[in-house]
């Protein structure tokens, strides 16, 4: 019941590339989200709002969510096992977002080609925290294409890393410190302390399933038209470290090196200019100028994602069969 399942983990990634993320009010995500504030709102009452009351934020939240889910699965599992499978798959799938990162990516895209820039500036802004009013065409598209390699990792890759690791529960844990890390985790005054649990355990949890989707987009880049793989093996890691923390910048450099294209470039962010550093390979044009960037770029994301998933179902379906799991 708690165990990884082959068939679970498969169908949650096929309903996940068929129908994308389900939006409804108590998308469990979501409801996350509104428990975090809740508990914030007590802490901070009580004047826990340094890192004891981050690291107590984070307990909180994984009783609820990762006790809640256990729960929830006991009592399904007493109706019937067929609705303790549906149980897991819908949850499983309520936790991946591949659809929606190629979805996004794609919105940019066609405002972008039909040369609407303010069509493209407003869906680059769901995406980004940048001033969008600086960006021209170029721009939108590099940074949908940074926004799609980053967040495979902790969109969809980490996520399946971690229900092979621990099941459901695993699963789970990764999204409650996924949601503190994106709400809580900024390094503002009112939350640099506060914040710092569910940053640095973000970073702990990302470490492995970053580096090991640098190695797979080097190995399908590869397969890939007009991508090349050991671009992308070796900007991924000579220059994974240009990006801030420990994890988000070998997906994204390993991308612009697949793509054969440099990333970033210019950023203005509250009216000033924050980084003009380029991402990729010195002899590669920017991207965001050849309106196959973007495609290429999401062929690329799509396809390691899609065989990341297929491993991890391959070794679930094993070590199921075997028995090691129980």
């Amino acid at each position: 019941m708690f165990r990884p399942h082959a068939v679970v983990l498969a169908a949650a990634v096929i309903l996940d590339l068929l129908l994308g993320d389900p939006v409804y009010p108590l998308h469990p995500i979501r409801l996350m989200g509104h428990t975090l504030r809740m508990f914030e709102r007590v802490l901070r009452r009580v004047g826990a709002d340094g890192f004891g009351g981050g690291i107590a934020l984070f307990f909180l939240l994984a009783i609820v969510w990762v006790g809640g889910t256990a729960a929830l699965l006991v009592a399904a599992l007493l109706v019937s096992w067929k609705l303790l499978l549906a149980v897991e798959i819908f949850l499983a799938y309520s936790c991946l977002a591949l659809r929606d990162l190629l979805k996004h990516s794609w919105a940019v895209e066609r405002a972008a080609r039909a040369g609407d820039l303010g069509g493209a500036r407003v869906a680059i802004a769901q995406l980004v925290g940048r001033d969008t009013d600086r960006m021209d065409i170029a721009a939108c598209r590099r940074a949908a294409i940074e926004s799609l390699s980053e967040n495979l990792t902790d969109g969809f890759t980490s996520p399946i890393f971690w229900y092979v690791v621990a099941g459901l529960p695993g699963l789970v844990l990764f999204k409650v410190v996924s949601t503190m890390d994106s709400m809580v985790g900024n390094k503002t005054a009112r939350y640099l302390k506060f914040g710092w649990c569910g940053a640095r355990a973000d970073d702990v949890m990302n470490f492995v399933p970053a580096r090991l989707t640098w190695i797979l987009i080097s190995a399908v880049a590869v397969f890939v038209p007009r991508c090349s793989g050991a671009k992308a093996l070796r900007v991924g890691w000579q220059q994974h470290a240009i990006f801030a923390g420990p994890n988000s910048g070998w997906s994204e450099a390993a991308a612009a090196g697949g793509i054969q294209r440099k990333l970033i470039g210019p950023i203005w962010n509250g009216g000033a200019l924050v980084t003009d550093v380029w991402v990729g390979d010195a002899g590669d044009p920017a991207a965001g100028e050849d309106e196959t960037d973007v495609w290429r770029a999401s062929v690329l994301v799509c396809a390691t994602g899609l065989v990341f998933a297929a491993v991890a179902v391959g070794i679930v379906g094993v070590w199921v069969g075997f028995g090691r799991w129980g």
